[in-house]
């Protein structure tokens, strides 16, 4: 969005006054909150907030899950939204406000935001400018990474009041995910995960405790866990994935593997490295692709590789 279309909503906001912001400024049954941030810090908030603005493009999905009243977002490096939210973010008029690795404090005035949510970490972190965006409004800082993506959705509705609602949209996906797994006929022996990134990478491997490891383990998969001895000692842990070489994946031994954020191209093109011929899940010809909005995990996604798998493996 341009510096003209800023100062323009801008303009209507000032021009809407008390009326656009009264539920932000008027009493409500169990306000204010005390919020937790992920450093230990507090965030106090009055009453349920009007305006939201996400300076993270990844918990932007959780808010739109929950109807929250995103205003405008962050986008990814390359200027876009997930594709798996992005046409419910079109349909809601959520405005793009800044690259991720980018801060445009004046936008973030010109919005009139009455909250901020920011992430502890990630490359969509606005973490660094979080006492500047605190003039401007409460800000709530999430770390998306240490957490489930339904826990995170749950802060996220305790944040604006939205919990109703999160509790619904949770109760129907554990009701879904149950009655998927009925239908569901899986081959047999393990399943790993793999972000397969070839030679001179790092190529991770799910953890079975992981977020995309607890997903398929609801579904009826036994997954193969990496050792944590892979995981390569200059990148950071991570509570999903070992952060394995490319070496390490001659040694997986599931016999079915599912590539995460890849589709049957990429399932074809691992299945014809010949460095991973040897693999059980190629001999089988078991790789699939998990879905290339699968990488990060949240309602959106989640329901894709649900539905994803429910296509692959359901009964006729």
């Amino acid at each position: 969005m341009n510096r003209r279309s800023f100062l323009t909503l801008a303009t209507c906001a000032a021009a809407l006054g008390s009326s656009a912001r009264a539920s932000y400024t008027g009493a409500a049954p169990g306000w204010p909150r005390r919020l937790a941030n992920a450093d230990g810090s507090e965030t106090v908030l009055p009453a349920p907030p009007a305006r939201v603005l996400s300076s993270s493009v990844t918990l932007t999905g959780s808010l739109l899950a929950i109807g929250a009243p995103v205003i405008a977002s962050a986008t990814t490096v390359r200027g876009a939204f997930f594709e798996q939210w992005q046409a419910e973010a079109r349909a809601r008029g959520v405005e793009k406000l800044w690259r991720a690795g980018s801060i445009d404090l004046e936008a973030a005035w010109a919005l009139e935001p009455d909250l901020i949510v920011v992430s502890a970490g990630g490359a969509d972190s606005a973490l660094a400018q979080r006492a500047a965006l605190a003039e401007v409004a409460p800000v709530l800082v999430l770390d998306y990474g240490a957490m489930a993506w339904e826990e995170l959705t749950a802060r996220l509705a305790r944040a604006t009041g939205r919990e109703a609602e999160a509790e619904a949209l949770l109760a129907g996906f554990a009701e879904s995910l149950a009655t998927t797994r009925a239908t569901l006929t899986l081959p047999g022996g393990r399943a790993n995960i793999v972000s397969y990134n070839g030679p001179g990478a790092p190529n991770p491997v799910a953890r079975a405790g992981g977020a995309h490891g607890r997903l398929l383990t609801g579904l009826g998969f036994d997954l193969e866990d990496p050792p944590t001895s892979w995981q390569s000692a200059s990148m950071p842990a991570s509570a999903d994935v070992v952060r394995a070489s490319y070496e390490h994946l001659t040694q997986l031994s599931a016999e079915t593997t599912f590539l995460l954020a890849g589709t049957d191209a990429d399932a074809a093109r691992f299945m014809a490295d010949p460095i991973l011929a040897n693999l059980p899940s190629v001999g089988r010809g078991q790789v699939y692709g998990l879905g290339k909005n699968s990488f990060r995990i949240d309602y959106y996604s989640t329901r894709e590789i649900v539905d994803g798998i429910a296509r692959r493996f359901g009964g006729a």
